[in-house]
């Protein structure tokens, strides 16, 4: 059965503020118990955050993948969803893999801001009338995608662990746009040793050009001990 809306608390968790205050208004038209969490401005622990939803005894919690100086709010899901509440993604973000994390880590659905607004209120009602609100095979699509990205980045990273000190330091200066003579000139070495790092960290790599592999290292969020 379904709660009277005015039972039924919504948390948001966003730090967009118009992006929030269009949620909580639209919420509170349809009369639900709407509270929006501002999202801390200085980096907090994950504890710190669920433990401040919790204490607002949601029943559903609309959360966005960006909050800004905390960071990822899918580091939020997991542990939301244990305690029983109902985790909604809203997001600008069109990344399935990251639409299929969300998903393993406990969502019921993600939502992409540029839906109707009326979407939004429409999965609430569905979850409120204890509905699905995202088909199963859609939902084992993404998280299939997540699956594959995260076999495709651990494959990547055991290549780039196969670099040297020196190769990842000359893979660092290429991220930085930096050309072969410029790294020569940095390290003071000749171009041909230069050249002979950047043919060993392409091999490596598996890959053809330099741009393929600073666009590999971008990819896995790899930092370079370069400054």
């Amino acid at each position: 059965m379904a709660s009277s809306r005015s039972q039924v608390r919504v948390v948001i968790v966003e730090d967009h503020v118009l992006f929030a205050e269009s949620l909580e208004l639209a919420l509170t038209v349809e009369g639900y118990d709407v509270r929006r969490l501002s999202v801390p401005t200085e980096p907090t622990s994950v504890s710190g955050l669920v433990s401040a939803i919790v204490r607002l005894h949601p029943r559903i919690v609309l959360l966005d993948f960006d909050l800004g100086r905390f960071g990822d709010g899918v580091r939020l899901i997991e542990p939301l969803a244990t305690v029983g509440t109902d985790v909604v993604v809203v997001t600008a973000a069109t990344d399935e893999a990251r639409w299929g994390q969300a998903l393993r880590h406990g969502a019921r659905t993600v939502l992409s801001k540029s839906q109707p607004l009326n979407d939004i209120l429409a999965t609430v009602r569905r979850i409120n009338q204890g509905l699905s609100v995202l088909d199963v095979r859609d939902r084992e699509k993404l998280i299939r995608v997540w699956h594959q990205r995260r076999h495709e980045l651990t494959e990547l990273q055991t290549k780039i662990d196969q670099l040297t000190a020196r190769e990842s330091q000359v893979l660092g200066h290429l991220m930085r746009g930096r050309t072969v003579h410029e790294i020569a000139s940095t390290s003071v070495v000749s171009e041909a040793t230069v050249r002979t790092q950047v043919k060993a960290i392409l091999a490596k790599l598996e890959v053809s050009s330099q741009i393929a592999a600073v666009g590999l290292a971008h990819r896995l969020g790899w930092k370079s001990p370069v400054t």
